[in-house]
């Protein structure tokens, strides 16, 4: 009658009863070799190989794999109704924690964005995402609700590089900026034109608050300035200067990151330090090169920092009742605590990473 019809192979088995270990080690090798026919032999097979592990997409055909996402809003009908971004050269996203409190102005800031066809998104940290409603391009951004939670942990969870890979630039902004002097699409001529990957606005040194470092004060003389001069005993900022904060240093209010930057950035912040605390100091390290060129404060289009503590309680502490004094007391604590672990983190990273050098260690 003859030898039974042979099974038909499958992968992956069934089981682990299903074949013998010789069998799959067959199997294995034949689809193998097929690999290597098809693709033009052993140095193409094991090419495809390797990027399959990459991207973890080993059983897919290479074609049908997509390694990023965007955050485009799709409709769900009519495909012609999509959005055409009349920005060819470049594309930004804004985003920002944001509180029903701070909606006026936060209006303002996202119509700059928008107006350029760019992607705003809003983390909101007080839960209350119908009071947007009123507002005619609401719809037109991405909505993300956790209570009570900063704009790093929303960036850590939801600007993973691969998501946002179609940007260009990422601005990972406070709510409480004022924009009157600022136009984005500039912003990025001149990102672009002076190969800066770590930028932020310069403050209008006459209407901000909380202006806490002397580099980020607008220059009313330059259009991009890398450096502070300082000669007070507790700052002494030169020429011989090499790092933060008198050069290479932005400040975590109002970021701007380029895509290979931020594809940096984002392994750097820390999952469980919700606060942020210390990363500015550390930013230089994702500046594609020497901080002391790749990053730097553009003064020609500048912004006023109102300083409204607004996550944790309102900020005018003479209408305060005293639980949300306690709030802010104990966010302040937090950081502070926070900036301590960063540190201890950092520095046993460096001392464990035998194969690690400092590119910035004099």
């Amino acid at each position: 009658a003859g030898p039974p019809p042979a099974a038909a192979a499958t992968w992956p088995p069934s089981s682990p009863s299903s074949s013998s270990p010789r069998s799959r080690s067959s199997t294995t090798t034949s689809r193998a070799t097929a690999t290597q026919q098809r693709s033009g032999g052993k140095g193409a097979a094991a090419a495809r190989w390797n990027w399959n592990r990459r991207t973890g997409a080993e059983g897919l055909p290479r074609g049908i794999v997509q390694t990023s996402s965007d955050m485009f809003l799709r409709p769900l009908w009519d495909p012609a109704a999509n959005r055409a971004n009349k920005n060819d050269r470049h594309k930004a996203l804004l985003a920002m924690a944001v509180g029903i409190s701070q909606m006026q102005n936060v209006d303002v800031m996202a119509r700059k964005f928008l107006n350029e066809s760019y992607t705003v998104m809003l983390f909101h940290y007080d839960g209350n995402v119908d009071g947007w409603r009123s507002l005619e391009w609401s719809d037109k951004a991405i909505h993300i609700v956790a209570p009570n939670q900063t704009k790093w942990w929303f960036a850590k969870r939801f600007l993973h590089p691969s998501v946002v890979a179609i940007y260009d630039f990422i601005f990972l902004w406070d709510e409480d900026l004022g924009v009157e002097n600022f136009d984005p699409r500039r912003y990025i001529d001149i990102m672009v034109s002076e190969g800066l990957e770590i930028t932020q606005p310069a403050l209008d040194p006459d209407l901000s608050t909380d202006i806490h470092h002397r580099i980020t004060i607008r220059n009313k003389m330059t259009k991009v300035h890398r450096r502070v001069y300082d000669n007070r005993s507790s700052m002494n900022c030169s020429d011989d200067s090499k790092g933060p904060p008198c050069t290479g240093w932005v400040e975590g209010m109002a970021p701007v990151f380029s895509r290979a930057a931020w594809k940096c950035v984002w392994h750097l912040i820390q999952n469980d330090l919700i606060h942020g605390w210390g990363l500015d100091m550390k930013l230089g390290y994702c500046a594609q090169g020497d901080r002391a060129e790749k990053v730097g404060v553009i003064d020609s289009e500048y912004v006023v920092h109102q300083g409204i503590p607004s996550l944790g309680g309102p900020s005018d502490t003479s209408k305060l009742p005293r639980r949300s004094l306690d709030l802010r007391t104990h966010i302040r604590r937090q950081s502070s605590a926070e900036l301590e672990k960063f540190k201890e983190r950092w520095e046993k990273a460096v001392r464990e990473d035998d194969e690690w050098m400092d590119p910035f260690d004099a």
